[in-house]
């Protein structure tokens, strides 16, 4: 669910129009609820109430701010990627206690600096990384939490990008090698042994994968307990999906119920890493239509548009990485009729668009459409091709929005560069 409803013909966030944040803001601009961020959250931690279990934000699919410290308000820890996702993380709330950090290329300065924080464990990817952890924490006089990120081969059967789970894909180590990488863990003065992870995808609608790779986890788990090896943290990560167009994922509270089987009677706290299932169908793109373009339709029969808007492929990367759908509604009331058109935008690329070969209403220059379900790797994956400014990000609680990221300006994205100083000499040698 969410709270963007359609009232007297404006589309509404909670209790604010639309219209009234672009005016103020301008577009494109991403705009959060608040209240359905917290929904989401709640519905999910009640969803596991049987088992003991810390959820913790996949920030990844959203690193505003303002979001994290919606979610760390409510008592959630976070997953991180980078160095820079763990001093967002701090500065956002998150307990260091409540921190895991996966991903398959952790640098040396962002280990110690993990390590100096304290944070619940590394989802260790790789034994090479494993070494490099031991190593580091020797160096640091201290002891370094770990799980090792299992890949079962379990195919999540979703988008090839985003799948995580199979042999071929670059995360993990394969169940099969993971025990003598546990053997050499167990061994080491640098090192602590607390968990098992295992995360096989994104945007799963299915809750077989998850039971499959849940009970070849449980299966390993059982071993590394009979070995002596004291587990007591299963992270079985995230990858829940949502409904874009036409998806019927499985509800919250159906995948608990089957996560939970699959590790019930062990001694262990679960670990979840819940992303766009918490963020996605909390955040729209606001976007203004500039031109529009008819063209003969390519069956000859009649006429296609083009929709050229101000959002593009930089502010929304998924349609044109993915394929992805999204909605798109508009945030007035809508032009009666229905015409075939591609919603495009500025950027010199054929595969700049937000939508294609779409039936909608024929919009006109100066009308505001939402892009729906962007609260996910939507802003986070957000570029500044063609030197265009990064979209603001609004959130509101309520009756009341407030900007949380200002809009960019053209300065600021080239703020930092630097012209070479021989390029400078040579100009003045001509002059």
């Amino acid at each position: 669910m969410h709270h963007f409803q359609t009232r007297n013909g404006e589309m509404h966030c909670e209790g604010v129009p639309l219209r009234r944040i672009a005016r103020r803001v301008g577009t494109p601009v991403y705009v959060y609820s608040h209240a359905t961020l917290s929904h989401h959250y709640k519905v999910f931690d009640a969803a596991f109430a049987s088992m003991p279990h810390v959820i913790c934000y996949s920030m990844k699919a959203n690193s505003n701010g303002s979001v994290i410290r919606s979610f760390t308000n409510l008592g959630s820890g976070v997953d991180i990627v980078s160095g820079g996702e763990l001093a967002r993380a701090l500065a956002a709330g998150a307990p260091p206690g409540k921190i895991v950090y996966s991903g398959v290329g952790k640098k040396v300065w962002e280990i110690e600096a993990a390590l100096r924080r304290g944070i619940l464990m590394f989802n260790v990817e790789s034994r090479e990384e494993l070494e490099a952890i031991d190593a580091v924490a020797g160096r640091m006089r201290k002891r370094a939490p770990i799980s090792i990120r299992v890949n079962p081969d379990v195919d999540p059967k979703t988008h090839p990008y985003i799948s995580t789970g199979l042999k071929k894909n670059k995360f993990g180590i394969h169940i099969g090698q993971a025990v003598k990488d546990y053997e050499w863990a167990a061994r080491r003065k640098h090192i602590e042994v607390v968990g098992v992870d295992c995360h096989i995808g994104s945007q799963l609608t299915d809750v077989a994968p998850f039971v499959d790779a849940a009970e070849r986890v449980r299966s390993l788990v059982d071993r590394l307990l009979d070995m002596g090896l004291r587990i007591r943290l299963v992270d079985i990560g995230g990858g829940l999906g949502i409904r874009y167009n036409d998806e019927l994922p499985p509800h919250p509270k159906q995948y608990a119920d089957a996560v939970v089987k699959a590790f019930r009677g062990l001694p262990v706290t679960l670990v979840l890493e819940p992303g766009r299932v918490l963020v996605g169908n909390a955040g729209v793109l606001v976007t203004e239509v500039l031109y529009t373009k008819p063209i003969p339709a390519p069956d000859g029969k009649g006429r296609k548009y083009f929709f050229i808007v101000d959002a593009a492929m930089n502010d929304l990367a998924r349609p044109s990485l993915y394929g992805s759908y999204h909605a798109i509604l508009p945030v007035g009331k809508a032009p009666r009729g229905k015409v075939t058109a591609d919603v495009v935008g500025p950027i010199c690329e054929s595969g700049d668009f937000l939508a294609r070969d779409r039936a909608m209403p024929p919009y006109a220059a100066g009308d505001l459409l939402a892009v729906m379900s962007a609260g996910a790797y939507g802003f986070s994956m957000s570029s500044n091709y063609n030197t265009r400014p990064r979209a603001a990000e609004v959130m509101v609680s309520g009756s009341r929005f407030e900007i949380v990221r200002e809009r960019e300006t053209v300065r600021d994205v080239f703020r930092d560069e630097r012209t070479a100083s021989f390029l400078m000499q040579g100009r003045r040698r001509k002059s």
